[in-house]
């Protein structure tokens, strides 16, 4: 199938909402956030959720997609910062290979608290990481494994901290495309994801297929991904927006003015 029938998607549940019922004429190309940036930018993909610190690097190439976003506007569960340690005691923090907003976000937080940890780019995996450093960042399912398996570990939920610092949502993840792609083309990829985000927040019946099909997939509890779909929202307001027009200025440096793909 050709890229431009094809969707990409965070390889963890926190799209599962859009994903979920997906028509299959749309081919799904499934990855870690940070290798989405790449699939899009070589044409492997119409449309992908990236790393919005991956967008203030690519701003001059790429549009993000209005209303779609991978958000939080309090705890969103799933980018923990893990530790034997207080936060104030950590010398060194491992940082996962396979995000790039949540170790930007991380590091600007770590800043503003007046700290400097040494930084350690790792695998995503928590004991080998806490083998090695004082303090790890592990989000998506990874993260929701390890609170679920060690609580007593989990030393910051970032969702909550960008909140309690800033005010503002915390939009970890955006939906882009090329600025060359052919928009009637977007749109439809666009389309096809905001019907499904619909049906999830409209019908009872979808909403509780996505919740037992995620919990199949990572182990998770009902009761906790019940939870857990309040935490990430995959629906942009304008407050999000906000959000991330501040992120993309204070934690990226970013300097370019956000280009939509339409209005």
């Amino acid at each position: 199938m050709s890229w431009e029938r094809t969707i990409g998607r965070v390889s963890f549940i926190n799209c599962e909402p859009l994903f979920h019922g997906l028509d299959e004429s749309w081919n799904v190309l499934p990855a870690p956030p940070s290798w989405l940036t790449g699939h899009l930018i070589r044409r492997d993909c119409i449309m992908a959720p990236i790393p919005a610190a991956d967008y203030a690097k690519y701003s001059d190439d790429l549009v993000l997609i209005p209303d779609l976003a991978i958000s939080s506007r309090g705890e969103v569960g799933s980018v923990l910062l893990f530790g034997s340690v207080n936060i104030e005691s950590m010398s060194s923090i491992a940082l996962p290979s396979d995000s790039a907003s949540s170790v930007a976000l991380l590091q600007y937080l770590i800043s503003q608290n007046g700290l400097s940890p040494k930084f350690v780019e790792m695998g995503p995996d928590l004991q080998g990481m806490l083998n090695e450093c004082d303090g790890c960042l592990l989000i998506g399912d990874r993260a929701l494994e390890g609170a679920r398996a060690h609580p007593e570990l989990v030393k910051m939920d970032l969702g909550l901290e960008w909140n309690k610092v800033s005010g503002h949502p915390m939009v970890f993840g955006v939906f882009a495309a090329r600025k060359d792609s052919d928009m009637a083309l977007v749109k439809s990829a666009y389309q096809a994801l905001i019907s499904r985000l619909e049906s999830f927040e409209l019908e009872n019946s979808v909403r509780n297929e996505v919740i037992q099909v995620s919990s199949e997939k990572s182990s998770q509890s009902v009761s906790r991904l019940e939870r857990y779909f309040g935490e990430v929202i995959n629906r942009m307001n304008s407050g999000d927006m906000d959000g991330l027009k501040l992120f993309l200025k204070t934690a990226c440096n970013m300097e370019n003015q956000i280009v939509m793909a339409w209005d």
